[in-house]
């Protein structure tokens, strides 16, 4: 228990102003852990909140055991500073700080202005509310009905003609592009205006 928490204060040491640990002894009885390897299992676990903890003992890791913790985390959360409309593209003004428990927010709440500055509000969102990524988007490179060059490349040449958007699109987005009357082409924006198809 002593290395567990050890290693969570470790991990966890710059996640706030405060961070408060709490591990909880394995239910069943278990011959003593020798050379205590904490570790955390598999990817996408929270940072803080209930956490899992999986420990190593042996000289060679032969035994692997796992612990549960209660991890809390006094830090700053960003929130909207005024009421922010859908398609709205955010700027530093329109977000402040509030401090408080980390581990009560949302999953997907934002703590880096740096991921929220430049993109665009999916929905409305209200004075105060907690910035969380399935709220943002990011801003179109094309809008529905402008004039955009499509670029077809391989080894050696490039080919480049205009076309109509059909519908806005992000970078990375998949749109579909009218070329003539009877010809849509369906491509990856790639830039301001422009979209990469496929070669021919």
């Amino acid at each position: 228990m002593e290395a567990v928490h050890a290693f969570l204060y470790q991990q966890s040491g710059e996640l706030g102003d405060e961070v408060s640990i709490e591990v909880f002894p394995p239910s069943a009885r278990l011959p003593e852990c020798r050379f205590p390897q904490p570790f955390f299992p598999g990817n996408g676990q929270p940072q803080w909140g209930r956490i899992a903890v999986g420990v190593r003992c042996g000289e060679q890791g032969e035994q692997v055991r796992y612990m549960q913790a209660q991890i809390k985390v006094i830090g700053r959360y960003l929130v909207a500073a005024r009421a922010l409309d859908a398609g709205t593209r955010i700027t530093a003004d329109m977000l402040e700080f509030r401090q408080g428990d980390l581990s009560r927010l949302p999953r997907q709440a934002i703590l880096d202005p740096g991921e929220v500055i430049g993109q665009q509000a999916r929905r409305p969102l209200a004075a105060g509310t907690t910035i969380q990524r399935h709220q943002l988007r990011e801003p179109p490179l094309i809008e529905r009905g402008q004039q955009v060059v499509l670029e077809a490349a391989g080894p050696g040449y490039r080919i480049t003609r205009e076309g109509k958007a059909m519908a806005p699109g992000a970078m990375g987005d998949r749109i579909r592009v009218r070329v003539s009357r009877h010809t849509i082409l369906s491509g990856v924006v790639v830039g301001q205006a422009r979209v990469a198809v496929a070669a021919p």
